[in-house]
């Protein structure tokens, strides 16, 4: 492979080849975390409950899986604070590997969990451990990942480039629902809950092999090795020099807190449209298993396609405004959607998940971007990491629990609607706050032709370790 240029040698940015590696790198990388991520959640929703709670009613027993569930979310702003402080000091590669190894192997370790027929109470408690664990990798690997390819590529259209590692949430979450499709199209439910469920999370292990080899052949962040080389000369002989995470809350807390309420509508509502809607078509409609899964599936498929044609659009008229409207238009569909679903009707179904998931696209995409231009070079991956995992914490992971828990006190849908709604408005006045930042120098910070007027100093020229 080509050496990659740095930002000083090659302003477009790295060459299409090495560009292009480095886009498969980190798409391959993230579609193999979220699968281990949400296949954990769709099987909360299907079989978890029956496993692992088995003395609940079904619906308390689904409640507590996804509280297993819920609990990974509180790893993720550790992870982000370890992996961004490291990611930051030495590099976004290494940190990558490390991620992509804890995340794979506690999916494996889940799918050799004994039930809790056989170890009571122990079950359940392994289970949330391991849970933990795919969550502390999962704060670190998103920031990471999106970082490798917005540092490399160039600013005319980095929008469309950083958004092919978004493409792992709906690739992960197509692989992890379309397993579980399989299993149940050639297994009984009872092959499934006896050890079919198994089979999917033990694939994790060759999946991350695959992961592994792809990753480790890409090179490091040239914007990072000009940062760290420049910074180096420049506080040779300093000591007590400040953290990444403390130069970030010190310089960027306003982006940090436009980040979070920017994820707030994002969050809840992917969360909603595909992993709470599995349990309340099954528990609460009593639609077959498989309606549900296959309409995620469809949904999932046609979102991975749309990513990166959001993600041009943000290049083209700017982060905010494709955001926005991602955002204004799931605060209205969610009241159509649950309609839609409540119909039973599988081509119903799939068309509520489908328009969701592309207002939900209208989101996602720019954010990897837009994340990335809020903070400089040797506090970004802090920045960018600290901004969307603390979100998670208050956003998707009460999101399935919360749905269930207003399911279950007032028996239908308009409430959880309501609450979809308001997450799009906080998000919606989060973005009204926030700079526009499409073509900004990630060098330098400067701004390009679509961003603000007001450019950042690079995290270099400010005390980091």
């Amino acid at each position: 492979m080509p050496s990659a240029p740095t930002a000083a040698n090659a302003p477009g940015g790295a060459r299409p080849a090495g560009l292009a590696r480095v886009v498969g790198a980190s798409l391959i990388g993230t579609t193999i975390e979220w699968y281990d991520y949400f296949l954990y959640g769709s099987a909360a929703a299907l079989v978890f409950g029956k496993l692992f709670f088995p003395k609940s009613d079904p619906l308390t027993g689904t409640l507590l899986a996804f509280l297993t569930y819920a609990i990974g979310f509180a790893a993720r702003p550790i992870g982000a604070l370890v992996f961004g402080h490291f990611g930051d000091r030495i590099g976004r590669k290494k940190l990558l590997v490390v991620s992509l190894l804890m995340m794979g192997s506690a999916t494996a370790l889940i799918g050799c969990l004994p039930t809790y027929t056989s170890i009571g109470i122990a079950a359940p408690i392994l289970l949330t451990t391991l849970r933990v664990v795919q969550g502390f990798a999962l704060g670190g690997e998103w920031g990471g990942a999106v970082l490798l390819v917005s540092e490399h590529g160039d600013p005319e259209r980095r929008g469309f480039w950083a958004s092919w590692p978004q493409g792992g949430a709906p690739l992960g979450n197509l692989l992890a629902v379309g397993a579980l499709t399989l299993l149940s199209n050639v297994q009984t439910d009872a092959a499934i809950l006896a050890w079919g469920w198994r089979i999917p999370f033990l694939l994790s292990a060759v999946l991350v092999g695959v992961g592994l080899w792809i990753r480790l052949s890409v090179e490091e962040s040239p914007l990072f090795r000009q940062a760290l080389a420049s910074d180096g000369t420049r506080k040779a002989g300093r000591a007590g020099e400040q953290a990444p995470m403390f130069a970030v809350l010190r310089h960027h807390w306003r982006d940090v807190l436009v980040a979070m309420g920017a994820r707030m509508a994002e969050n809840i509502s992917y969360y909603v449209v595909t992993t709470f809607i599995l349990a309340y078509c099954v528990e609460h409609l009593k639609v077959p298993k498989q309606t549900a899964l296959n309409a995620v599936l469809i949904g999932s498929a046609i979102q991975f396609c749309l990513i990166p044609l959001f993600g041009a659009l943000s290049d083209r008229v700017g982060r905010k405004p494709v955001y926005l409207a991602g955002a204004v238009g799931m605060g209205i569909w969610i009241w159509p959607f649950f309609a839609l679903v409540d119909s039973r009707d599988f081509a119903m179904i799939t068309l509520a998940v489908t328009v969701a998931l592309v207002f939900h696209s209208a989101m996602y995409a720019p954010q990897a971007a837009f994340f990335s231009e809020m903070f400089g070079t040797r506090m970004r991956y802090s920045g960018a990491s600290i901004g969307a995992q603390f979100a998670s914490v208050a956003a998707g992971a009460p999101a399935p629990l919360i749905a269930v828990a207003l399911l279950a006190s007032y028996g239908d849908s308009s409430p959880i609607s309501v609450y979809v709604g308001i997450a799009a408005v906080i998000t919606v006045i989060a973005l009204l706050f926030a700079q526009e930042t499409r073509g900004r120098d990630l060098a330098t910070m400067r701004p390009g032709p679509g961003a603000s007027a007001e450019g950042e100093p690079d995290a270099g020229l400010v005390p980091a370790v």
